[in-house]
């Protein structure tokens, strides 16, 4: 699970990231060159729960990683700015699963923004259209090589052009009028043929609004407001002031506890950052628990029992025979999967089984 975290200089990206990964890449450079990376933690309570009544040997969290990506130049005639990034950047961009997306929304005359006047819409659209062009830049170069070359070949590999060309036509033209392909309908088929062009505004975006200390108390008010405004599919919009966030993590957390009270906040925007990005890949977690380990394993939403014992070992995919299941709820109810067998809450389910956000599974199978 790769997030990419992009943004326009002065955004405050970079320092969303150190805060996110408890990192310490360098800040202010805006837009530097520099790639960050760091994987994080994804919050569940339900381990440290689990965890008390099995006492194991460790708690292994289900985990995301966030790289932070310098900001493109401006695209110009001829030129897409995207593509002036190092080839080893853009291709980390491409590769990501979704892009968390930081639109400066806070004022500090001592961190002037670079157009002279805070925006967080016109930012906004800034890169989305920068994301835009990058996609139309590989489409028209495709659409003109299936033109040219595509009448080549077996039959089939003939059929195959013409299908692929009759659908990125289908998706030019509401590219080229600024909606990204995230808002058109693709089905299964359609998105097995140009998965490999990786487009960035098929990607799924969570919008991260950097505010200023001064609108805490109006952030649920402000994300409202974005997300009625911008209107994508698969995209989720939310808000927090990095500079806070960062104090926070400077502090014992008895002290990070009374300064969050004074602010107002129930909880850290870091941890809610989190938990939205991982809905954002559309994942759930199922749990595994014994004296070894408690540990959440992510699988996509409606994932088999056969693919949550495949993420295990593809050994217990091959081989399996059943799933032991008993909701996380029951489990820490009853205290004991034997109480929990002598209750009726434990089942037996088989290979179709649709696995749930807290199952607590045990994977039978033969060797």
């Amino acid at each position: 699970m790769q997030i990419a975290i992009v943004g326009l200089a002065g955004s405050g990206k970079t320092t969303v990231f150190n805060t996110l990964t408890r990192g310490h890449a360098q800040t202010g450079g805006y837009g530097g060159m520099e790639l960050h990376v760091g994987t994080v933690k994804v919050p569940d309570e339900r381990l440290d729960r689990l965890a008390e009544i099995f006492k194991p040997r460790k708690i292994i969290h289900a985990d995301v990683t966030y790289f932070d990506l310098p900001a493109p130049p401006a695209s110009s005639e001829g030129r897409v700015g995207t593509e002036e990034l190092p080839a080893d950047q853009l291709a980390r961009l491409r590769e990501a699963d979704a892009l968390l997306h930081v639109v400066r929304a806070f004022e500090d005359p001592a961190v002037p923004h670079p157009e002279g006047s805070v925006d967080a819409w016109r930012d906004l659209e800034r890169l989305d259209l920068e994301f835009i062009l990058a996609d139309l830049s590989v489409m028209e170069k495709r659409i003109e090589r299936l033109h040219g070359s595509g009448h080549h070949g077996t039959p089939a590999e003939r059929d195959a052009n013409d299908r692929e060309l009759a659908l990125l036509k289908r998706l030019h033209e509401p590219l080229l009028e600024g909606r990204p392909l995230r808002d058109q309908a693709i089905d299964p088929e359609e998105e097995k043929s140009i998965r490999g062009f990786r487009f960035l505004t098929q990607k799924p975006v969570l919008v991260l609004l950097n505010v200023g200390e001064a609108d805490l108390p109006r952030e649920a008010e402000i994300v409202a407001g974005m997300s009625a405004r911008y209107g994508h599919q698969h995209t989720l919009v939310d808000a927090l002031s990095a500079k806070i966030e960062m104090e926070l993590g400077e502090l014992e957390p008895d002290e990070a506890a009374v300064f969050m009270d004074e602010l107002g906040l129930h909880e850290s925007s870091l941890d809610r950052v989190i938990r939205l990005s991982y809905r954002l890949l559309g994942l759930i977690s199922f749990l595994t628990a014994g004296p070894d380990e408690v540990r959440a394993w992510p699988v996509p939403d409606g994932s088999s029992s056969v693919d949550a014992a495949g993420v295990i070992h593809t050994d217990l995919a091959k081989g399996f025979i059943r799933a032991e299941v008993v909701p996380y709820e029951d489990l820490l109810a009853l205290r004991s999967t034997a109480e929990a067998r002598k209750h009726g809450k434990l089942r037996s389910e088989g290979k179709t089984y649709t696995v749930r956000d807290g199952d607590v599974i045990e994977v039978l199978f033969s060797k």
